[in-house]
Order: C-alpha cells, then structure tokens, then sequence
C-alpha cells in the first residue's frame, strides 16, 4: 500500500567527488524542458527538499550523435552545459540502467562527451569539451585586493586564481567577487583557487555559479586548474588534484583533449509525490 496520495516520481541520488546531483530517468520524456528548471529549483534545496548540487534529466538520444543525453541543472534552476563530475554520474546510471554501454557517447549542451565506466574500479572517465577561450596573467581587482587571475572554458567558463595557501582562503567571499566581476558579464564564471604542490599534484577549492557557493568539487573546474596550470608549466600534462571534498579527481591534457577520471557512486534510489511539492 503506497503512502502517497497521487503519482509518484522516482529518482536516483548520486555523487562524484562530494558533487551531488539527483538524476531522473527521463527515457519517456513525461518532464518537458520547460518544466525541468522549476523542478531544480524545487528539489535541489537542502534540507528543504531531496538536496543536491543539481539535477539531470537523461533520455535516450534520438539525433543519431549518441547513445543518451541529457538536460542538466544547477540548484537555482539555471541550465548548465556542462558538469565534469555530473557526467560521470550520468554515464554510471546510464549503464547501470541499461540505456548505454560500458563505453557510449553522451549529448551534452556543451556537446557529445566522449564516456567510459571501469566496474572494476568503482571509477568513470569522461572526455571534456577541449579548453577554449583561454587567457592567461590578467589582473582582477576584487574588492581593493589585486589578483593574477587565469581563465578557460572547459564546457562551462572557469576563472584560476593561484595561490600558496589555498586552505585558508575564504573562497565564499572571493568566489562571490569573480563570479560577478563586470569582466565576465553577464553570464558570470566558476571561481577556482589552486595551490600547486608538485608537478603531478594540486589541491584544489571552488566557488561554483549556480549553486552560489562552495562544492566539494568541480571536475570541468579541475579539469580547467590543471590545462590552466599545465600552460604556465606549472604541472605536468597528467596531474592529481585534490578537491576540499577530500576526493581525488585524474584530469589528462593531450593535446586540446581533456579527460577526467574519478569515482562516482549511486547514493540511492527514492520516491517522492511531485503534486505534493507542488510540481
């Protein structure tokens, strides 16, 4: 006997890296685009709703171009192009359900995102859109306080901030600065502070648009860090970085290729009453 009142929708929780998203099984298409940015905004509050960093829609892919695609969402409802950790979630549910194979294609809006699941090692590796825009040494004012800042977009826009202390930044207040700094109106940026510690490792905090704060991790954020971080020969082209989530996250730079590699887990699997919720 179901204890809900009306319909019900399910949903699965996942996390990459600290990163957390709830992803629907959308194969019937029964939420319209029109409708998905109410429901991030909706689902998306902590501990007034589900909770998580966003929410992707995944369907089946009928252009030809891949196997799934998706529609993804910050938590203030504001659609993405990309997320580096988000689709490693998406690509292990994907399989996980059958919709795709261990190694397939999935159409993002930043474009088709090359993808593989290792079963083996609970890990997913993903080809990020190459890094475009990039600009290296510019000058942020931000507040009074003047900063060497870096910038490349790896599927959504990323500014790089180096730094020799990155743990006691207060990334929530910097953050906030890039993000709305007049230089990347009016679609704003990611904000991401490093801290190089050798050529094969970073450490690595993020102040993500959308959310409006600091994540656990970013992965197009790292993925930006270490090609942002390779181009000042600050690293290798095969680099570690650890994110404040404690995580590891394998970026690769080949060329004007960029691959990410890390874990990523089904949390679990739930139901909720969207009439309730008011959706």
């Amino acid at each position: 006997m179901s204890i809900f009142t009306g319909p019900t929708q399910f949903f699965y929780k996942m996390q990459g890296s600290g990163n957390d998203f709830i992803v629907i099984d959308n194969r019937a298409k029964t939420i319209s685009p029109a409708e998905m940015p109410r429901w991030a905004k909706t689902l998306c509050p902590h501990a007034f709703s589900i909770g998580a960093d966003g929410i992707i829609f995944l369907e089946i892919d009928n252009s030809g171009q891949a196997a799934t695609r998706w529609h993804f969402f910050n938590a203030d409802g504001s659609r993405a192009e990309m997320c580096g950790n988000g689709s490693r979630c998406a690509t292990l549910l994907a399989h996980k359900l059958g919709m795709a194979p261990a190694e397939h294609l999935m159409l993002t809006d930043a474009g088709t995102v090359y993808a593989q699941v290792f079963p083996e090692a609970d890990e997913v590796e993903v080809q990020l859109t190459p890094a475009r825009d990039m600009a290296l040494n510019f000058t942020l004012d931000l507040g009074g306080e003047t900063f060497t800042a870096h910038f490349a977009n790896t599927g959504v826009p990323h500014t790089v901030i180096v730094t020799d202390d990155v743990k006691n930044l207060d990334v929530k207040d910097l953050g906030a600065k890039v993000r709305y700094h007049d230089r990347f109106a009016p679609a704003g940026t990611n904000a991401n502070f490093i801290q190089v510690l050798s050529r094969q490792e970073l450490l690595l905090r993020t102040y993500e648009r959308g959310v409006e704060g600091e994540t656990y991790a970013c992965g197009t954020g790292a993925a930006a860090s270490v090609a942002v971080a390779h181009a000042l020969n600050l690293c290798d082209a095969e680099a570690r970085v650890t994110t404040s989530g404690s995580e590891v996250l394998g970026i690769k730079v080949h060329g004007s290729d960029i691959f990410l590699r890390g874990k990523a887990q089904l949390v679990y699997k739930g139901e909720f009453c969207p009439a309730a919720l008011g959706l």
